[in-house]
């Protein structure tokens, strides 16, 4: 995004982008149960905003690598539990709402994205296997995903596939049309 948008540019497109994804979270469940993982100062200004404006809990990200840190947030409340990324502003109340009513019936719901990763995971209880050494950031994690999936014997739904913003030209996507809350 820098390139496009220069540093300061580049945070505030970020800040941008969370707000709306909270937003989005806070529209499809009560705020009690919506947490914004970070990670960084609890104490930014955004998150204390975020926190104000909509009542969302704030929590850490643990070390380790992005299935780890998955894993830890899935797992942070007994029962099923959602994740998305605040790079995805394609994912909308009603797509929550949908992923909520699909998890009901199936072990794993995930929001494929174009790039060949996904946006959206949520899990009806703990698979430790399911986030270990897939391949993050590649266009295989999807990929690799299903198949673990499948290995696990485990049922999963996929309600639509998403974008999500990683480069320049998927600023100007999301700028030239917003996706509704």
């Amino acid at each position: 995004m820098a390139p496009l948008l220069g540093l300061a540019g580049a945070a505030n497109a970020h800040a941008e982008l969370v707000r709306h994804c909270v937003a989005s979270a806070c529209k499809a469940l009560p705020a009690e149960n919506v947490t914004l993982w970070t990670a960084l100062d609890h104490a930014h200004p955004l998150f204390i905003e975020l926190r104000e404006a909509f009542g969302v809990a704030l929590s850490a990200q643990p070390e380790g690598d992005l299935g780890a840190r998955v894993r830890y947030a899935l797992n942070s409340t007994p029962g099923p539990a959602m994740l998305m990324g605040s790079d995805c502003p394609s994912i909308t109340s009603a797509l929550i709402t949908t992923c909520a009513q699909q998890l009901a019936r199936f072990d794993v719901v995930l929001l494929p994205a174009e790039d060949g990763g996904y946006g959206f995971v949520g899990t009806r209880q703990d698979y430790p296997a399911l986030f270990e050494d897939i391949p993050w950031g590649t266009k295989s994690v999807l990929t690799t995903t299903k198949q673990r999936i499948g290995q696990l014997g485990l049922s999963a739904a996929y309600p639509a596939t998403i974008w999500d913003v990683d480069r320049p030209e998927d600023w100007q996507r999301w700028k030239s049309a917003p996706v509704p809350v």
